[in-house]
């Protein structure tokens, strides 16, 4: 809906959405993609819901992988015309209504959502598609359990099942969130629903069947319960060596800057997700391969001979994903426990940190002694550097591999910025 067509309220919150944005970007206090919606959403409650109006949204939600996958799907769908998106990750109510009204009136909108508040999104932005990625463990001194949020997912989904799944066929807790049961005496039918697979290889949150408590076998790519219907569908989009399969069976190679096969399942998910806007995947495949870096992630910067390289992980899952991104190279860990990594450190003994044993490790961050405890009760030795200039002063010239949790990752960005 564009400004003119908004009701009075809705234009004035808007308005000073996008001014006390910029005011937070000119003043150094941000990028304003969170200030702005709070701001109009306190004006106008129904800001939101105003903004989204006359747009075709997809929504992309997860445990991991959210925000790449937005980067990616917004390039795929800019096929078609302007995507306005949330691009700096401020996945929550707020910065979904900042990020629509700094774009002004555009005709497509992918937006990043966080897991728990994809029920409230869904009711205000009625989006022609969602993605759902995964499900697992993640800050659960202040998150829901995985079952709990899986059981919220399809909540939502009953309530609006006129919107298209996107949905990973690999995860167990996804595919029993995606189908929720139809009522065809009520006129309530199941969602139509998309299948990705891309391959998973975090199973630790998913060996339980959600539906009736009962043991997930797996076979090769293949899961079922043992106690109930509930099994791996058959995937319409597939992860095959470089490329991609589509639902006609064409092959699209997939060149992308992005490192790791985790990535490459992220760019399959892009190209489903803009098939159901009607892009052809000859046509969206190229445009994937710009993307560089996502909000910081990914990023390479040259110094004295390094080639500094920056991961966030935040979870277990996350964290063997990059683990499987990263060089055999020196590699620098940095963990913080702040409000928005999550105060508890006991995840770090649910990650396996043997694949660094033989590179040169270096810890940091505020809570680098759990991680140094973690690291030898795992045989990896390790040397605790207090900044990041003296981990590039213990380095050799070449690679860097940097590793860090959510408030880790800010603090080396803003760090490696003064050492440039």
């Amino acid at each position: 809906m564009t400004d003119a067509k908004m009701p009075l309220r809705a234009k004035v919150a808007s308005s000073v959405s996008r001014t006390a944005a910029a005011l937070s970007r000119a003043a150094g206090r941000g990028d304003g993609s969170v200030i702005g919606g709070w701001i109009g959403l306190k004006i106008d409650p129904d800001l939101l819901a105003h903004l989204s109006a006359g747009r075709a949204i997809a929504l992309v939600s997860g445990t991991n992988g959210k925000t790449t996958t937005t980067r990616l799907t917004s390039a795929a769908v800019g096929v078609l015309g302007r995507v306005a998106t949330n691009s700096f990750g401020a996945n929550m109510p707020s910065g979904h209504t900042s990020a629509l009204a700094k774009a002004g009136s555009t005709p497509y909108a992918v937006l990043e959502v966080d897991e728990h508040y994809l029920a409230q999104v869904l009711e205000a932005t009625e989006p022609h598609v969602v993605a759902l990625l995964n499900l697992s463990r993640d800050q659960l001194d202040r998150a829901k359990e995985v079952a709990m949020m899986a059981q919220l997912w399809r909540a939502a989904l009953v309530r609006h099942t006129d919107v298209r799944v996107v949905a990973n066929a690999d995860d167990p807790l996804v595919v029993w969130a995606a189908t929720p049961p139809g009522d065809p005496a009520r006129g309530i039918h199941p969602p139509h629903v998309t299948w990705f697979s891309a391959g998973q290889r975090w199973h630790d949150d998913s060996w339980v069947c959600p539906e009736c408590g009962s043991t997930i076998q797996r076979s090769g790519e293949q899961w079922w319960c043992t106690g109930c219907p509930l099994r791996r569908p058959e995937p319409h989009w597939v992860v095959e060596d470089e490329g991609v399969l589509d639902p006609t069976g064409a092959w699209h190679k997939v060149s992308l800057q992005l490192p790791g096969k985790v990535n490459l399942g992220n760019a399959a998910t892009a190209l489903a997700v803009a098939a159901e806007f009607g892009v052809r995947p000859v046509d969206a495949v190229s445009r994937l391969g710009i993307v560089t870096s996502v909000a910081g992630r990914y990023a390479q910067v040259d110094k004295d001979g390094r080639n500094i390289r920056l991961l966030l992980a935040k979870n277990p899952a996350s964290w063997l994903e990059a683990f499987d991104m990263a060089d055999d190279a020196p590699t620098l860990l940095s963990i913080n426990a702040r409000d928005p990594d999550g105060l508890d450190t006991s995840w770090l003994y649910d990650v396996d940190f043997a694949p660094l044993r033989g590179r040169q490790v270096l810890i940091t961050g505020d809570r680098a002694y759990d991680l140094a405890v973690r690291l030898d009760v795992n045989d990896v030795p390790f040397q605790h550097v207090r900044t990041f200039a003296d981990a590039l002063r213990s380095v050799p010239p070449g690679r860097l591999e940097v590793i860090a949790n959510y408030t880790a990752f800010q603090d080396i960005r803003a760090e490696l910025d003064r050492v440039i």
